[in-house]
């Protein structure tokens, strides 16, 4: 094959490589959620300028400004601040050139990238090669700097990520072999890039699986939080037939006191009014605040802890009974807190520290809710401690969740083996 068709095709292939590349970098430390509709154009843009610069010759610093201009040209079509973008792009931009100036000198020692002499076109040639192998090494740095910028938990085990990062490894060995032993033809041309599209298949097959394992997971925690409504709603339609019991049961009472009183019968009349009005208080454990949600969890709470031993004392005090947050959202944020500190009590040993204090108080722009609770030991970390660990603790997600979306915050002390849980939902305006 002709050496210039050659160095043509090297580009042309380095280029496609580099914007398949690009896109699956700013996916990973960015998010795919985070693209944006004309993301295509800022692509299509990327493709030639990225030709042009791999056909020409720069000088040293035109060439890095260049590199670096056309890496944070890409990343215009993510939502993100322009500060992210110019870091990670210069980011990319100072692994991928460390990563090739690293070849040049293993695979080439006898170059000189910084020679200010213009190249030959058999120097070039040897140069293009190490792009796509350095562009190999990098879909497994991409990988790594996947899961440190991220933060986020994969789903799949490490010992499969392991497995999948052996085949960009065996493929840069395999280039190597090819680069410095075999002869420069257009075998040598479709074997290179024949292992960059096999590592771009795999990375590929990687991400979509673990979008799928993603997908599976929030769709089993979003069942588990529907179970976990249900179970509120339950409270609350328990709370309507307490309470529907209570008034079928007083107008049986009145009318036993009544039948007292016209039979001149007051002590007695006296004395079952007073142990009816003990039994609907007991039931009813004062909680009326006129707020449906409240009223139902709270009572239910009480009632929970009363069963368990646990000591609760209310503070409450609504502005107004009906709040300007979504019912759905207030059963989240109320029964996880309420949950947890019940939870958290019952694991206490000591009868007498099982004390749970509930706050919860509006004004006219925000509610506050404070549940503060005792525990068994010091919390030096926020992991669920029930037996599937896994498939729980996403109660202060959620309400971390609910918080994010009125623009509130959740704060959380433990000290001297004291939880306290604190709420801000601001009102929408």
């Amino acid at each position: 094959m002709e050496s210039p068709l050659l160095l043509t095709l090297l580009n042309l292939g380095t280029t496609l490589v580099m914007a398949v590349q690009v896109n699956f970098y700013f996916n990973s430390v960015f998010g795919r959620e985070k693209s944006r509709r004309d993301k295509k154009y800022w692509a299509a843009a990327f493709l030639p300028l990225t030709f042009l610069y791999l056909t020409f010759e720069l000088s040293d610093l035109a060439s890095s400004a260049a590199a670096l201009a056309i890496i944070f040209l890409y990343a215009q079509g993510y939502g993100v601040s322009q500060k992210l973008k110019a870091m990670f792009a210069i980011l990319y931009a100072v692994l991928l050139t460390f990563v090739n100036l690293i070849l040049v000198y293993l695979l080439h020692p006898s170059l000189q990238p910084s020679d200010p002499e213009p190249a030959g076109l058999s120097e070039r040639i040897l140069l293009a090669t190490t792009l796509p192998i350095g562009c190999m090494i990098m879909f497994a740095v991409i990988q790594a700097i996947r899961l440190v910028a991220k933060r986020r938990r994969f789903p799949l085990e490490s010992r499969y990520s392991l497995l999948f990062l052996c085949v960009p490894l065996i493929s840069i060995y395999l280039v190597n072999v090819l680069t410095v032993y075999g002869e420069k033809n257009v075998h040598y041309f479709l074997s290179v890039f024949g292992f960059i599209v096999l590592n771009v298949l795999v990375v590929y097959m990687l991400d979509t699986l673990i979008a799928r394992f993603r997908l599976t997971l929030q769709n089993d925690r979003l069942q588990s939080q529907m179970d976990y409504q249900d179970a509120n709603y339950e409270k609350t339609v328990h709370s309507f037939k307490e309470i529907k019991r209570i008034i079928h049961d007083t107008n049986k009472h009145l009318l036993v006191a009544a039948e007292y009183i016209e039979r001149g019968r007051s002590e007695e009349a006296r004395e079952h009014i007073k142990t009816t009005l003990s039994e609907i208080d007991n039931a009813y454990r004062r909680v009326n605040t006129g707020n449906l949600v409240v009223d139902a969890l709270v009572t239910n709470a009480l009632n929970v802890a009363g069963a368990s031993g646990i000591r609760v004392d209310t503070e409450l005090g609504l502005r107004e009974p009906e709040l300007p947050i979504e019912r759905y959202d207030l059963c989240v944020v109320l029964g996880n807190m309420l949950d947890n500190a019940v939870e958290a009590s019952k694991l206490v040993r000591v009868a007498e520290d099982r004390h749970i204090r509930v706050q919860i108080r509006s004004s006219e722009a925000a509610l506050f809710i404070r549940v503060r609770n005792r525990t068994e030991r010091e919390v030096d970390d926020l992991r669920s401690r029930k037996e599937d660990p896994d498939n729980h603790g996403f109660g202060l997600t959620n309400i971390e969740r609910i918080c994010d979306k009125y623009g509130g915050h959740m704060t959380i002390e433990t000290d001297n083996r004291m939880f306290d849980n604190m709420v801000m939902l601001p009102f929408p305006e």
